[in-house]
């Protein structure tokens, strides 16, 4: 750490990304990074895509699905016995989920040239589409996504994934409907698990005041999908003391983002000399043994630092966010 920190000190004056600023309230002022440029095949692959599926629509996609994974069979019927025919199901249960998903409502999406009516699909939505058969497609799905991934294409398969919450909203008269503090606005959180590939593993319905850090707990449990979760990327409301313990005990890095890193107060580390650190004096204590702490972790794993790792500072890791 100290052989970091003079390294640190040393660089200083001659880093074009990081600056100490003096007399005002963001102290570090970071450089963003430059824009990466656009690979060269990447216009060329939008117009064969085009050119081989043109305006392609979504109940199209969900049918080709059924055709490759044959989703609709995770839907199972409440009753004891069923009647409709395997054919008849299959039109009525996509149509259900397209109208569903979509939002447009079931009456929408009656196609009266296979003579569907609105009762048919009613009662499909109420005897057949059930929040554990939803589960049980969207785990198919996800699972057959992951296996016909080109590695040559897409790269090994990734262990990372964020989760975030969307506000949407709602009528006063549902339940779940509340009133965001941070927003404004009533309405209702969907909470999220993307992995790195931007493939949706898990999803959940949750109140605006509800906890984003047992949502996200709750997604790396249940997500029910053959991806196994090295890393939770998360903003600053998703993490907590208690996020880090479970996190330790679960066997997955918890990594947040730092809100507001330039108004942070750190310190350096306790043993060492004022006068040996010269462009230490720019910043608090905190801020230099914080910053030779990123840069040895960063050079040791070759990654970022999770606030996981608290046994590096004096203080514990929520109050970093904070």
């Amino acid at each position: 750490m100290q052989a970091s920190l003079s390294k640190l000190n040393t660089n200083i004056p001659n880093n074009k990304k990081v600056r100490i600023l003096q007399k005002v309230k963001n102290k570090i002022c970071l450089t963003p990074l430059d824009a990466q440029p656009e690979p060269t095949n990447i216009a060329h692959l939008k117009r064969e895509i085009m050119a081989h599926w043109p305006m392609t629509e979504l109940l199209e996609i969900l049918k080709e699905a059924d055709l490759r994974i044959n989703l609709t069979e995770c839907f199972q019927s409440l009753a004891s016995s069923e009647k409709i025919p395997k054919e008849a199901l299959q039109k009525r249960l996509l149509l259900s989920l397209y109208g569903m998903g979509t939002n447009i409502g079931l009456k929408r999406v009656i196609d009266s040239r296979q003579g569907i009516t609105y009762k048919e699909l009613l009662q499909v939505r109420r005897k057949y589409i059930q929040k554990a058969n939803i589960r049980q497609a969207i785990s198919k799905v996800v699972n057959a996504i992951f296996e016909v991934r080109n590695p040559d294409i897409w790269g090994e398969g990734t262990t990372s994934c964020a989760s975030d919450s969307k506000k949407f909203g709602s009528w006063d008269q549902n339940l779940m409907t509340e009133w965001h503090i941070r927003y404004g606005g009533r309405g209702v959180m969907i909470y999220w698990h993307v992995e790195k590939k931007s493939t949706c593993i898990y999803s959940q319905l949750k109140r605006c005041s509800s906890s984003e850090v047992s949502s996200m707990i709750e997604g790396v449990l249940r997500h029910c999908t053959e991806m196994s979760i090295d890393k939770l990327y998360v903003d600053s409301h998703g993490q907590s003391e208690v996020a880090f313990a479970f996190s330790h005990l679960l066997g997955f890095s918890l990594m947040p983002r730092l809100k507001a890193i330039g108004t942070q107060k750190l310190y350096r580390i306790v043993s060492v000399n004022d006068e040996d650190y010269e462009h230490h004096k720019k910043y608090t204590e905190k801020q230099g043994q914080y910053l030779a702490f990123i840069y040895y972790y960063l050079k040791v794993n070759g990654y970022p630092p999770a606030q996981a790792d608290k046994r590096y500072f004096n203080v514990s890791p929520h109050l970093f966010i904070k």
